[in-house]
């Protein structure tokens, strides 16, 4: 897509100019012919171009603050989501929606990716479609929601339900974030300050400590050892790790992801925020889904991608097995053993009634209040936990240096 500079006469005989997005100046002149617009005299901006020239000659410094600024985050998403579902409610086609969002967009990467959303959705792909090239961007749970748009019929309603969801889960991080911060920080530099206490203070210590090795106490021989092993061996845990992260990321994103999402539902405490969030979902989106005359066995293919946890996901593809063999929805559920027994009660009176849309919605609703209490929970619990367990580091490194110390003194003057 290229920028034109147009001057154009209007039906009206009046003289008009600005700008227009076309892949060509023929393309570009045609759409102005069709908004009644005869173009006079036209040209390709350079704006664009410049403004790419102009960061590839600064140094490198500004190349990384320039990094910083394309990295998309979650709030930038958060903004477009919002204002996409005003415009969709408005009436406006999604072609406009897109480019009128573009057009108000300051940072170069969201420019960038509604450039390509913009040419995708004019060459007649789907807004999930065009959105699916940016995985890295849009998340499966937001994908997975505007295909339920799409293929309900209902894109603004559920955009705008996409847009409490993403709020939602921006709330809890922010939360998350100003409750740990404090922890953190100082179970960091606890941390720090322990290796420094271990590798070179502790030594020092004991060192004028006589008897020997022998004589000392079990928790100074673990420190001792401890010492030992940072003095020798620190650099290359520290690569060992860094190894070992990179290749247990990409163990969880693939053969191990539904292991590794079975271990985070039985976490304590926030496995049940997991699980609650979840389930809010499931019973939220299947009720869009069914309210907007989308199959059950369909809707429940798109549902398990919001999930969030591949053994959900396998579970719903279980109960959807089920029901092409006659069975009811609710009881795969119940024989799961994670769907809680009231959202099982609830399907199976929607089954019975008809009603599973509205008694679905109204189920979203009573989840959404239960994780709210639920991660309200694990906030209070989760900084004192940290502090917690820098306490439990500190006193065995005071006790370990003081326990000889003692035994000296308690001996006499010899250990």
């Amino acid at each position: 897509m290229s920028v034109y500079f147009y001057k154009a006469v209007g039906t009206d005989g009046e003289n008009t100019s600005g700008t227009i997005d076309a892949a060509d100046s023929k393309i570009a002149v045609a759409n102005l012919a069709q908004k009644n617009c005869f173009v006079t005299e036209i040209s390709e901006a350079k704006i664009r171009h410049a403004n790419k020239e102009s960061f590839a000659g600064k140094s490198q410094q500004v190349s990384l603050f320039k990094f910083g600024r394309e990295r998309i985050k979650g709030s930038n998403i958060l903004a477009v989501t919002s204002q996409l579902g005003t415009a969709l409610k408005a009436g406006l086609p999604l072609l406009n929606c897109l480019e009128i969002i573009r057009a108000g967009q300051h940072k170069p990467a969201m420019q960038k990716l509604f450039d390509e959303l913009v040419s995708a959705v004019n060459a007649g792909k789907s807004l999930s479609e065009a959105m699916g090239s940016h995985k890295k961007v849009f998340s499966n749970l937001y994908l997975s929601m505007v295909r339920v748009g799409e293929t309900g019929g209902m894109l603004d309603k559920t955009i705008t339900q996409l847009t409490d969801i993403l709020q939602r889960e921006e709330k809890i991080k922010a939360n998350m974030r100003n409750a740990s911060a404090y922890p953190i920080f100082v179970l960091g530099v606890g941390l720090i300050s322990v290796i420094i206490v271990i590798t070179w203070i502790l030594p020092k210590i004991l060192a004028t400590i006589s008897g020997g090795m022998d004589a000392l106490p079990i928790p100074t021989k673990v420190l001792l050892g401890m010492s030992d092993f940072f003095r020798n061996y620190g650099l290359i845990s520290i690569l060992i790790l860094g190894i070992g992260w990179f290749y247990f990321s990409r163990w969880i994103k693939g053969k191990g992801r539904v292991s590794w999402d079975y271990f985070k539902l039985k976490v304590p405490v926030l496995g049940d925020v997991m699980l609650t969030i979840a389930i809010g979902r499931f019973a939220k989106m299947l009720g869009a889904l069914t309210r907007g005359g989308v199959s059950i066995l369909e809707s429940l293919s798109i549902v398990r991608d919001t999930l969030g946890n591949e053994v959900l996901a396998l579970e719903v593809d279980s109960a959807a097995e089920q029901i092409k063999g006659g069975s009811s929805l609710a009881k795969p559920l119940g024989e799961a053993g994670y769907f809680p027994p009231l959202l099982v009660q609830i399907v199976s009176v929607g089954e019975q009634t008809g009603r599973l849309d509205e008694l679905l919605l109204g189920a979203g609703d009573t989840f959404d209040d239960e994780a709210d209490s639920a991660i309200e929970k694990f906030i209070a619990i989760f900084p004192a936990m940290l502090i917690l367990l820098l306490a439990l580091v500190i006193g065995f490194i005071i006790a370990a240096t003081l326990l000889p110390i003692v035994m000296m003194e308690l001996g006499g003057g010899a250990l």
